[in-house]
Parts: C-alpha cells; structure tokens; sequence
C-alpha cells in the first residue's frame, strides 16, 4: 500500500479550495496538495482510503519555487510544492466545504 511512515496525512497536505478548482467539482475533477516525493499510485490509495470514493485519473504537475525578496531586499525562496488534480469515476463526489 503506502508506507507507514508517512501515512495518509503525510501524502495528501491539503484540499485546494479556490474558485478555479470548485468549479472543476462539476466534471468530478478535484485538486491536491500532496507530498513532492509520492507517486501516482501511492496518492491514489491514500485518496480512496480517506475519502472512500474510486479514482479514474490522476494529473500531477510540480510547482517550482519562486525567487522573491525578503525584509532588506535580502534573496529568498517559496517552496516548492506538488498539485494533483483527481478525476473520479461516475457516482462519487468530495464533499470540501
């Protein structure tokens, strides 16, 4: 399955909630925040585990950290962090609110 150390929670960070990604809730798509070192098919399972739902597909894209200034125009970086977007199979739905 997945590994125990990290877990469900230490797979799937968050829900993103935000208006572009609720409106792909009509088309059973939903997007993740997950751990930059998990696969496909360890996100998967972490996602039927905790939701109870059937993945049909998973897209996952890495968001690279951006270059930005800090106090004192010292150099500093965001993080990087790796996004999901989860389509579901017909009858199932995450209910996020």
């Amino acid at each position: 399955m997945f590994s125990e150390a990290k877990g469900i929670y230490g797979i799937i960070k968050s829900p993103i909630v935000s208006e572009k990604s609720t409106k792909l809730g009509a088309w059973r798509k939903y997007a993740f925040y997950v751990d930059l070192k998990t696969n496909k098919i360890e996100i998967k399972k972490a996602l039927e585990k905790l939701y109870k739902v059937k993945v049909a597909k998973i897209n996952s894209l890495i968001l690279k950290g951006k270059t930005k200034r800090l106090r004192f125009n010292q150099p500093g970086k965001t993080v990087s962090r790796k996004k999901v977007i989860v389509t579901l199979k017909p009858g199932f739905e995450i209910k996020l609110s």
